[in-house]
């Protein structure tokens, strides 16, 4: 029987599709609306794999639009109650749920100090809301899985609207467009994952390493796979990977690189060929090929990948892989030990 995980990522094609045509006209004004506030910082409350995208929106608001962004510390307004001042702040709070009281109260009080605030939801019933003065809706509806993917992607793509919109920048939009058409792609790599599944599954440990954009990808892969199939997978930027944790490599040892073409890529393939002299394990997440010296161990990505948006596809690849380890693990996807679909902290 197929799991409702499985069937949300095979989904996801049409999930994105049915995004851009509802919520593109309306992420427009929303950034309109923007360009006149002119905020000079962003702040972004979120947990989970929705804390995953905030990280991709920190490194798109930050590269495209020049604004520091930074990501919120919930505590400080539930725990401790000692909320700093958010001065021509711009509030996002990024929700599945839009239920989680720690960042529904950043957001309540970004409202309370003026700040114009924006809520990226699932459900137009959240609580969190009543505290936006904007909200993107993802138009995924009902994630049964306990783990995210279509949701997750959602968020991802909302966020590249909301930065190309923002710029303004009809280039970065019509680009938008082929996001369907890229998840589709990187979904047929399904059987080549579950084969890597398969030389992987004894393992209990594993690497992922990624570089700028994708910094987010190794976050919420790992956060997948350990959700799912129990394995401690710890992701890391390749730059403080060679500050420490690298140190960790021995014969056999799993690592997951994901590298697609970019800025970044020069350095991630150094990487790969410092990592496989460690005699690493390593499988490759990209769309060069020049890096697959072992196809068995080599994930492709689309070729026509603008390494902006690259993220959105290269996640697709981990939700395979934590769903085949899983199986082939012997565990059921839909019913992660000790989770339940919404978490609520405070």
């Amino acid at each position: 029987m197929t799991s409702f995980f499985e069937k949300e990522i095979y989904e996801q094609p049409q999930i994105l599709a049915r995004f851009l045509a509802n919520n593109l006209e309306e992420v427009k004004a929303i950034s309109a609306h923007l360009r006149k506030v002119n905020p000079q910082f962003v702040l972004i409350a979120a947990r989970g794999t929705s804390d995953n995208a905030a990280i991709y929106a920190k490194y798109l608001l930050s590269a495209f639009l020049r604004i520091p962004v930074g990501l919120a510390i919930p505590s400080l307004y539930t725990l401790y109650q000692q909320p700093p001042l958010m001065r021509k702040t711009f509030v996002i709070g990024i929700s599945q749920s839009g239920a989680s009281p720690d960042v529904i109260a950043v957001m309540e009080e970004a409202q309370k100090q003026k700040c114009p605030t924006l809520a990226i939801v699932n459900r137009l019933d959240a609580p969190m809301i009543q505290f936006a003065d904007q909200t993107i809706p993802l138009h995924c509806g009902e994630e049964k899985a306990v783990a995210a993917s279509k949701t997750h992607t959602a968020q991802l793509l909302a966020i590249a609207c909301l930065t190309a919109t923002w710029l303004d920048d009809q280039r970065m939009i019509n680009q938008l467009n082929f996001v369907p058409e890229l998840i589709q792609k990187a979904i047929e790599t399904h059987s080549v994952v579950r084969d890597i599944a398969e030389q992987i599954k004894h393992h209990n440990r594993l690497l992922i390493v990624g570089r700028g954009f994708t910094h987010c990808t190794t976050h919420e892969m790992a956060l997948k796979i350990k959700e799912l199939s129990y394995i401690s997978a710890d992701p890391y930027s390749a730059a403080d990977f060679k500050h420490g944790p690298i140190a960790l490599l021995e014969e056999g040892f799993p690592l997951i690189a994901i590298a697609p073409q970019g800025k970044t890529f020069q350095s991630m393939k150094d990487l790969i060929e410092e990592v496989n002299q460690a005699g690493a394990e390593t499988i490759v997440v990209s769309n060069e090929v020049s890096l697959a010296h072992d196809p068995s161990k080599f994930i492709p990505l689309p070729q026509a990948l603008p390494e902006w948006i690259a993220p959105i596809a290269a996640v697709v690849p981990g939700q395979l892989l934590a769903l085949s380890l899983t199986l082939a693990r012997g565990n059921d996807p839909d019913k992660p030990r000790r989770l339940t679909k919404v978490t609520k902290t405070i």
